[in-house]
């Protein structure tokens, strides 16, 4: 399986200088502020959603070294995203995020909240000072869809009547809004048509749904070390996802266990059972399918390069995760 590493070599050297900038842009006057702050970035992950936007950004400009401002915007995306996580990591209550201990567990929930709201202003002053008022609207919109996706998701806790489309809603908000609006961004920054700006949007939309889905199914399938925090956290929690969704349709009993909040003994091992015998999964990676074929479609239009390729492949890496 081809490792996201070498997936992104088109902007390897691209995204090193992004790393070495986020910690220049996030130092902070408090130590413990900074420290919190740096501590996430440091612990690594994939650096898909600033990857995507690098990528579309040489794809866009093949004749063209990246601008100043398609590199910021690149590590405004992962300042964005790396301030959800420390705000996530608050209320899912998790103890590991990307294999190391999560912020809140090693500075308090405090200083986590604090360090996610400093990532959000910092995100938000350097993308002010972009100095593009479209652009600013798209990243602006990411930070609401977030505060969206975790209220819908506290509200909808362990709620069996939620349909797919609203799981899809609230996934497009957690998870689709950046990277769709950071790719319209970056086509916005490179002067592309109002066309071209809605299949990179169309493109990030389908390719952060499949991602979710794949997490979602991965929440099963995969160890608690592959996945970087526990397995089943999902449904432990409450939060249905569409492995769930599937099998409530097919397993009644899952619905009982599901609607008393697995509260007795043997409830959650018992729902783990029922989504694992029922069509959930399948029906899931089906669906992480459709989206990410479409994704694919979407950069037609977009004449052949390394990095095109690079965006391609991606949406086969993460289908790949699956196996």
């Amino acid at each position: 399986m081809t490792s996201v590493t070498s997936l992104f070599d088109p902007v390897e050297a691209d995204l090193v200088i992004l790393v070495d900038n986020l910690k220049d842009l996030v130092r902070a006057q408090h130590p413990v502020l900074y420290a919190a702050a740096e501590h996430l970035f440091q612990a690594g992950g994939k650096r898909m959603r600033p990857a995507i936007v690098l990528l579309l950004s040489r794809a866009l400009l093949p004749a063209q070294d990246l601008t100043p401002r398609h590199r910021r915007l690149a590590e405004i995306t992962e300042m964005i995203h790396t301030a959800s996580l420390l705000h996530d990591d608050v209320v899912d209550d998790s103890g590991v995020r990307r294999g190391v201990p999560s912020v809140h567990s090693l500075f308090g929930n405090r200083i986590a909240i604090q360090a996610g709201d400093f990532l959000f202003a910092q995100a938000s002053w350097y993308l002010a000072n972009l100095d593009n008022l479209e652009v600013v609207k798209l990243l602006s919109e990411v930070i609401k869809d977030f505060a969206e996706g975790e209220i819908q998701q506290g509200i909808n806790c362990f709620d069996t009547s939620l349909t797919l489309e609203a799981y899809l809603e609230k996934s497009y908000y957690k998870t689709a809004s950046l990277m769709a609006n950071s790719a319209k961004a970056a086509g916005v920054l490179s002067g592309t048509s109002l066309q071209v700006n809605q299949d990179l949007y169309a493109y990030g939309r389908c390719v952060g749904l499949a991602f979710q889905i794949v997490d979602d199914i991965l929440d099963f399938t995969g160890s608690t070390n592959a996945l970087g925090k526990p397995a089943c956290s999902d449904l432990r929690s409450g939060n249905l996802t569409a492995p769930v969704l599937f099998a409530i349709a097919e397993k009644p009993y899952l619905k009982v266990l599901i609607d008393r909040h697995l509260d007795q003994e043997e409830d959650l091992e018992e729902a783990i059972a029922l989504v694992n015998d029922s069509q959930g999964i399948p029906k899931s990676r089906a669906l992480a399918e459709q989206f990410a074929h479409q994704a694919v479609h979407h950069l037609d239009f977009l004449p052949a390069s390394d990095s095109r390729q690079a965006l391609i492949d991606l949406t086969e890496y993460i289908l790949k995760r699956l196996y």
